[in-house]
């Protein structure tokens, strides 16, 4: 237990000492940053000396602890600054949450007059929770045995770790990508027109796939063809697994099956969305497949940019969007979303039940990556599927007590829990923001990006008494 507060604490010193270089690169948010370091370094070291000499063996339990408390304490952390520079503890903590949780929902307009550090400060809160989330992805979840996730246990850490020869070296190795495709992304973006800044802060939020931007048009401010292919591809390369990276680089061996489910399904909704746009529409080809591509994988990778208002294409395009909220792109990556192995192990598990009615004595294995699947892992991904959809649900119901009309609820939810940013309609949709919402309505909507985030069964366990009385 008292290691978990003293990471907190760690992470407290970590989250000042940016608030400080913040505060020495930006002169007119100068004082806000410097309050907000002072305080949160201060009560950060002061955690940390009062537990570094008892902290203690590190359990499972203690991983649902450390995971569930860290994206918390970030999040209040990061809504700090926010805050100081008078936004309200609401809005605030909503755009902090939203940005840890590289969710990319924002209750800010404006956006093209607020203040850089303000902006940088966004994108530093994505960036940050990217990888952040990789790590956990990798090392804490499968340890937990969350949502099926010891799958992935099987997928990256005994192949990666052998041929890194340790956990540590394998983190570092991941961590190096994620700062190699950030870099080079910076590069790609200053090639294109953007300035050094809109380059830092936009590759920031590409490679996290969490989609906050610089400007109230989102990467519509851009009208550069280059620009948004090079995005597409960027968002694409967050969405896939470091461990499919480190692989790829340490012995060549590019298959896998997540990454082949991903890119095939964005390949045929992206063919199957540009053929419809310029038969019905008469639009010109290489454009629509550009605009298609780009929001396709925005919402797919669950990155959240927009360059136009795809729900301004007509109910077809509204249902695609919706239903590729839920997807997400691959497990270990930065991506949202229920995630691709989750699907490819839901849809053959269901597939081998319809067998199983005409075959009531088959034997069928379900199989992912050339190996049998275990009961209890297939058991996890329904679980999970199951606190998924529940969650959206209840979630949505309770937006519609603070007056908010069923498709704002519903899509809210949704783009909440999946952690995509935008949802559908006039309010929230790609054109819209989510300043309007009744605070209360934030307060929801932030719960349900970090539920959504630490993948609903890490939270929902910490809230069961059963696990305190463990703990203590």
């Amino acid at each position: 237990m008292t290691f978990v507060v003293f990471t907190n604490g760690l992470l407290l010193v970590g989250m000042g000492i940016l608030m400080a270089v913040n505060a020495l690169l930006f002169p007119m948010t100068r004082m806000v940053f410097l309050e907000a370091a002072l305080l949160t370094t201060t009560v950060g070291g002061l955690v940390c000396i009062s537990t570094a000499n008892r902290l203690g063996e590190m359990s499972r339990l203690h991983s649902f602890l450390l995971t569930g408390s860290t994206w918390i304490t970030a999040a209040i952390a990061g809504a700090l600054p926010l805050w100081l520079w008078e936004m309200s503890p609401a809005d605030a903590f909503f755009e902090a949450m939203s940005g840890i949780t590289t969710t990319g929902s924002t209750v800010m307009v404006g956006l093209d007059a607020t203040e850089r550090g303000i902006l940088l400060w966004r994108a530093l809160l994505q960036w940050i929770g990217g990888i952040g989330f990789i790590v956990a992805g990798i090392a804490l979840l499968p340890i937990m045995r969350v949502g099926g996730m010891q799958l992935f246990r099987t997928e990256s850490s005994e192949k990666g770790e052998k041929q890194l020869a340790s956990a540590a070296r394998f983190a570092s190795a991941t961590i190096w990508i994620y700062l190699v495709l950030t870099f080079v992304c910076i590069l790609a973006y200053i090639a294109g027109g953007m300035n050094t800044f809109e380059a830092i802060a936009h590759a920031f939020t590409t490679v996290a796939t969490g989609g906050y931007s610089t400007s109230d048009s989102s990467f519509g401010l851009f009208d550069s063809a280059y620009l948004q292919w090079m995005a597409t591809l960027f968002m694409l390369a967050g969405a896939l697994p470091f461990a499919w990276y480190i692989r790829v680089l340490n012995r060549g061996a590019v298959r896998s099956e997540q990454v082949q489910a991903l890119i095939v399904t964005l390949a045929v909704v992206i063919l199957v969305m540009t053929a419809w746009r310029v038969i019905t529409a008469g639009s010109p080809v290489f454009e629509t497949l550009r605009l298609v591509a780009f929001n396709v994988v925005s919402v797919v990778t669950t990155t959240g940019y927009a360059t136009t208002d795809y729900t301004a294409w007509g109910p077809f395009a509204v249902a695609v969007f919706v239903c590729l909220t839920a997807m997400g792109g691959c497990t270990g990556s930065t991506s949202g979303g229920a995630k691709m192995m989750r699907w490819i192990v839901f849809m053959r598990s269901a597939r081998a039940q319809i067998k199983r009615i005409r075959q009531p004595h088959g034997v069928l294995p379900i199989r992912y990556e050339g190996r049998s699947v275990a009961q209890d892992v297939m058991s996890g991904v329904i679980t999970f599927f199951v606190f998924y959809f529940a969650s959206v649900v209840v979630l949505a119901i309770a937006l519609s007590l603070f007056g908010l009309d069923m498709t704002t609820s519903l899509s809210g939810a949704l783009t909440a829990v999946a952690n995509v940013g935008p949802g559908v309609g006039e309010i929230i949709g790609p054109a819209g923001s989510f300043a309007s919402l009744p605070d209360g309505a934030k307060w929801l909507l932030s719960f349900g990006m970090y539920i959504g985030r630490l993948e609903m069964l890490t939270v929902f366990v910490l809230m069961a008494p059963a696990f305190w009385r463990e703990v203590a």
